[in-house]
């Protein structure tokens, strides 16, 4: 009897852990190209859209690498997705394709819009016409409630270049629904009472 119990036992547990993290695997990482013309927050460019929805205050999570590049134009205007925040010398084998040494980015005033002041080339999300700045590491509450834009963040687009890969998190949050957690705690408690039973048992065969 104990043998059949413990085995009841622990086929609930396994099935209610399967349901845990099932639950926190769900995650994914997306990726987005976001080019700095076609998606520059100002002139022709529109904004792009990932396809991924968020809650007012739902976490967004993501980042980019900080040696991936674009230009507001003629140098020194390249910078990363943190925008023209100080200089930046070309390597040789960076996206401006300049020679190694060559200033390619410097300390600009930030630009005004949509009530918002950022560094040129910054890397902007919006949702529901909230704007707000992303950079090359991001992980903040949404403002609003929509889907997620995002922009390169300049006064015109005309002679903007280059682009970024921006990566995103998407899925369900790494930690457990509370009802999930009751019901692993549920499981443990059952798993618990099922092995004093059967020990009880045991005991009044002997």
């Amino acid at each position: 009897m104990s043998k059949i119990y413990s085995i009841k036992a622990i086929k609930v547990l396994s099935v209610l852990l399967g349901i845990l993290f099932s639950t926190v695997a769900n995650s994914t990482l997306v990726s987005f190209n976001v080019d700095a013309k076609s998606n520059s927050s100002s002139g022709s460019g529109v904004g792009l859209n990932t396809g991924l929805s968020f809650n007012n205050g739902d976490v967004i999570t993501g980042s980019v690498d900080a040696n991936d590049l674009w230009s507001a134009g003629a140098l020194p205007r390249w910078s990363n997705a943190d925008g023209l925040v100080t200089d930046l010398f070309a390597t040789g084998t960076d996206d401006s394709g300049e020679a190694a040494g060559t200033k390619i980015g410097q300390l600009w005033p930030d630009w005004t819009q949509h009530g918002l002041s950022l560094p040129y080339g910054s890397l902007v999300g919006e949702i529901n016409n909230s704007f707000f700045f992303l950079g090359t590491n991001f992980n903040l509450n949404a403002p609003d409630s929509g889907t997620l834009f995002l922009y390169y963040w300049d006064e015109n687009s005309f002679d903007n270049t280059g682009s970024i890969t921006v990566s995103i998190e998407n899925g369900v949050s790494a930690v457990p629904a509370p009802s999930i957690v009751w019901l692993l705690g549920s499981g443990l408690i059952g798993l618990i009472g099922m092995r004093m039973k059967a020990a009880k048992l045991s005991e009044n065969h002997t």
